[in-house]
């Protein structure tokens, strides 16, 4: 008789995953990427208009088993919970049966912070100890929560298009977290002097300018998931070593890569190996303190098997 399939829902997630833990998932399986022990497609985007989307993300990964994520972006649904709701789907590789249907809104916060705190790991500056987070939807919060495993910061700077929103989330990473934070009155005043830079936003044009960024800065460009609405510009994209999640993801669907790309000032031998080859040593991310370096976030299957897979495997541990 086959298996049961499992549902694990939302609550089940925020209580299991915390972001210490998927800090280390990411690394593996962006390595798995890396090294080709993965599969994945890129992902197939459907515009509903209105700025909705549907999307799925097919991927297997070994050890992992291999499924998708269904999931629909509906930036209005982010004033009630979250703009990502969906599915993901874990299928067994041995029987071929479906065993386990997640939350993946939740499981896409979690991962997607874990993912650029990873990356800021192995990026960023060592003596890193400033962050600012451009945006204030769910990820801004995930963001701050993740990094803070990955450096010790003394010194949060947040902006957003919405002051009130910005001083909510000042107060919840004081209250919750224990960090010092303020509300930034510009992007300029965020970035002046930050170490790490996430950019959260639903921006169509760029918000972060390279005359912004001080040498050495680390940035994380996570807001835009698809070609169109891109958060940096082309100058500072083609200043930057430029790192993606998933190469073949970022030169066909990344925004920023594009939009620099397409004004003349960089072509594909600009866009680094993948951040797995960063994290398992074969490649060099930062070569010198005063580089600015990119981490370009699309998200990929192989992380959310990732999790998955450890949620389903560890259910009851």
């Amino acid at each position: 008789m086959a298996e049961a399939i499992r549902f694990i829902d939302a609550a089940e997630v925020h209580r299991r995953l915390d972001h210490a833990t998927c800090i280390e998932l990411m690394k593996g399986a962006m390595i798995a990427l890396a090294e080709g022990r993965s599969r994945q497609l890129l992902r197939g985007i459907i515009d509903l208009d209105g700025g909705d989307l549907f999307g799925v993300m097919p991927g297997a990964l070994d050890g992992a088993g291999f499924g998708a994520k269904i999931i629909s972006i509906f930036p209005a649904a982010a004033a009630h919970g979250s703009s990502h709701q969906g599915v993901i789907i874990l299928f067994d590789r041995t029987s071929g049966a479906p065993v386990c249907v997640i939350d993946a809104s939740e499981v896409t916060a979690i991962r997607t912070a874990a993912a650029s705190a990873a990356a800021t790991d192995a990026l960023a500056r060592a003596d890193a100890r400033s962050l600012a987070i451009l945006g204030t939807g769910e990820q801004a919060w995930h963001h701050v929560a993740a990094i803070r495993h990955v450096r010790p910061l003394d010194d949060v700077r947040i902006w957003g298009r919405s002051p009130a929103k910005a001083a909510d989330l000042v107060d919840r990473v004081v209250r919750d977290l224990g960090l010092p934070a303020h509300v930034a009155a510009s992007v300029a005043d965020a970035a002046s002097g930050a170490d790490i830079i996430c950019t959260l936003t639903g921006a169509a044009e760029p918000v972060l300018f390279d005359a912004q960024i001080a040498d050495g800065t680390h940035i994380n460009a996570v807001g835009s998931s698809r070609a169109g609405p891109s958060e940096i510009d082309e100058a500072l994209v083609a200043r930057a070593r430029f790192v993606p999640d998933h190469r073949e993801g970022v030169l066909a669907q990344g925004a920023e890569y594009l939009r620099a790309s397409a004004s003349g000032l960089i072509n594909e031998a600009h866009v680094l190996p993948e951040i797995g080859n960063i994290f398992s040593g074969t490649v060099q991310g930062r070569r010198a303190a005063s580089d600015v370096t990119i981490y370009k976030s699309l998200g990929s299957i192989v992380q959310d098997l990732a999790c998955a897979a450890w949620l389903w495997k560890t259910h009851g541990d």
